[in-house]
């Protein structure tokens, strides 16, 4: 259990003397100080979604103590007090300024769990999650840090119930009513949307990564689904995680040990089948990272053969919010994300090989839950899905040479005629122009505009904010008036965003990309036969550099930074525009925006390959 990361205090009295002072306040025992260090961590914030960590943090404590001591049969380890990190609320500053903060969280998260972990030598973790960003910022500094470590979440928010149509209602509700006239409608559907406390409740960003931490092996299956004021979550669960953490630092179990090529191809397969967050695309590469993969597309999955199986190999399997009816806690009470599980391994999409956070492989873990069968009417099955295709698609062409940009599938209304969309540019450089247009003019767009919103990338905005307020509007626009307006962004998008939209385009336009080359009227091609994004003007290679030379007039001009960028007025926000990576390697800040890994690893292949015994001959080798 010992090792090099292990902080060990010795007898020095100045260093002893707040040791055993902890120790005495913490009711375990002054003999234990230098042992290795045991403890539980928390996201909190500014937002319904964290009200019940602190509960679960106590409970889990409780249990802690309980089992610390220097009998046989406890952990013989030195118990620290909790820690807690802090993080932005997406819901409540979604369309402001302030939602350039939002995936910042996530690296600030990581830092300061990474600063707990490795100041503390924590050779045991327990971490309750919520929210989007600070889950996965926890999981990357746990990889890291890469000590015996589980996870929890905290769990999602049971919907509220409009009180005049009497149907479920979330926030994603009142964000597509904003640019309702009645101010009472408003402020009623506001009221009733977000009941008790928990992290958004349809498969958003904050349950798509729920479902891939647990499918990765970092969170036990069945603590996945449950809303936050679940019972289970302080009676039953605290003393369970803390049985697993034990086993995995008696059997020196580490987070790489779980988290492996097979494992994150699993997890993402996964997300495509319950038609996941595009955010997904951000995360899963961050946390590849943090597991020592250096490259997602090329170590863990190629873009191709990831839409192979989007397209012809992986189905969306649940009836969910926002594309569907459902919420996390109805698949709860279909018996929860392990009843999806289930039902992949066994059409033969999954590794069952897989190892988790449980001692077990991912196909004994499902075996030992025993969930029931799909209902149909919440969770499908493989063979008579919800919907044919998997939920998201990655694509190239000449406005994302990267194969950065993304687009939820799932989520698409209509304007896909034989998987095409044709249209004309419309033109924003920043989210506020756009916002300000759909609420006091929103009569100029025309069916088929291609709304482009730029500058808002990961280095432009910076902080590369997700934009919920201006496509939930534009959903909204587009249901009255029986039209589609698309919108591309190098931004990102909420997991409750519906639509024909296309987030993550790289390279972004403040670094040149052919983003910031669009004007209005251009026309824009979506070719989901090819999964490719073009501008028609753009393929005239004379008219490209004319364009270019104007753009980097501009910026020269503006002393070598493009006046539509955002103003970088903290420490933070600067320190984004001048290290963030692109989106395809997770958007994260690095030094240089070179992508940096500890102690790199080899993705090591398997040999298993997804298939679906469904569809015969849908397999195909990459």
């Amino acid at each position: 259990m010992k090792n090099s990361k292990t902080v060990l205090i010795d007898n020095h009295p100045g260093r002893n003397a707040q040791t055993f002072g902890i120790a005495r306040e913490l009711g375990t025992s002054m003999d234990l100080i230098h042992e290795p260090s045991v403890g539980v961590i928390g996201n909190k914030g500014d937002s319904q979604c964290y009200l019940g960590v602190q509960r679960k943090v106590e409970a889990i404590q409780k249990s802690l103590l309980q089992q610390i001591g220097e009998s046989g049969t406890k952990m013989s380890m030195r118990l620290v007090q909790p820690e807690y990190t802090i993080a932005t609320s997406d819901g409540m500053r979604n369309g402001t300024k302030e939602m350039r903060y939002s995936l910042i969280g996530r690296e600030v998260t990581h830092d300061s769990v990474c600063e707990h972990l490795s100041a503390s030598g924590l050779e045991g973790t327990i971490a309750v999650v919520a929210c989007d960003k600070p889950p996965v910022g926890t999981a990357a500094a746990i990889l890291e840090h890469n000590r015996p470590a589980i996870i929890m979440s905290d769990g999602a928010i049971r919907p509220g119930t409009d009180s005049e149509t009497n149907e479920p209602i979330d926030i994603i509700s009142g964000f597509q009513i904003a640019g309702h006239k009645d101010g009472d409608v408003k402020k009623r559907v506001a009221c009733e949307a977000c009941p008790g406390y928990g992290s958004c409740g349809g498969m958003f960003t904050y349950n798509t990564m729920q479902t891939f931490i647990g499918v990765v092996g970092l969170e036990p299956l069945h603590m996945v689904s449950p809303a936050s004021e679940d019972p289970r979550r302080v009676d039953q669960f605290p003393g369970e995680l803390v049985g697993y953490l034990k086993s995995l630092v008696e059997s020196e179990t580490l987070p790489r040990d779980i988290v492996s090529r097979d494992s994150l191809r699993n997890a993402m397969i996964v997300s495509l089948a319950v038609g996941g967050s595009t955010n997904v695309l951000l995360h899963g590469p961050e946390i590849a990272r943090a597991a020592g993969f250096g490259n997602f597309w090329r170590d863990i999955i190629s873009p191709d053969e990831f839409n192979h199986l989007s397209q012809y190999v992986v189905p969306v399997l649940i009836d969910a919010r926002p594309f569907g009816r459902y919420s996390m806690v109805d698949i709860d009470g279909k018996g929860g994300i392990q009843v999806i599980v289930k039902e992949l391994l066994a059409a033969g999409l999954l590794n069952g090989e897989t190892l988790t956070c449980t001692g077990e492989t991912l196909a004994e873990q499902v075996n030992r839950l025993d969930p029931p069968k799909p209902d149909g009417e919440v969770i499908y099955t493989v063979e008579n899905p919800f919907k044919p295709t998997g939920g998201l698609r990655v694509l190239g062409g000449n406005l994302s040479p990267e194969y950065s940009a993304v687009l939820k599938l799932a989520g698409v209304e209509a304007g896909l005629e034989d998987n095409t969309f044709v249209g004309k540019a419309r033109v924003f450089d920043g989210e506020e122009g756009l916002l300000e247009t759909l609420e006091n003019r929103p009569e100029v767009f025309q069916d088929n505009d291609m709304v482009i919103v730029r500058y808002e990338g990961p280095s432009g905005a910076p902080g590369m904010p997700e934009m919920l307020d201006s496509t939930s509007r534009i959903t909204t626009l587009c249901r009255e008036r029986g039209i589609v307006v698309g919108l591309m962004t190098d931004g990102r998008f909420s997991g409750g965003s519906v639509g024909l939209v296309i987030g993550h385009v790289g390279p972004e336009a403040a670094l040149g990309g052919e983003i910031g080359l669009i004007e209005d009227g251009d026309e824009i091609v979506i070719d989901l036969n090819v999964n490719e994004i073009n501008c028609t003007e753009l393929r005239d290679a004379a008219k490209r550099e004319e364009r270019r030379r104007a753009w980097e007039q501009t910026v020269a001009g503006n002393g070598g930074i493009h006046p539509s960028v955002g103003n970088a007025n903290t420490r933070l926000l600067n320190q984004m525009r001048n290290s963030a990576v692109p989106a395809n390697l997770g958007a994260g800040m690095h030094p240089g925006r070179k992508l940096w890994v500890s102690e790199p690893r080899q993705a090591v292949a398997s040999g298993f390959q997804p298939k679906n015994v469904h569809r015969p001959g849908s397999e195909k080798a990459f």
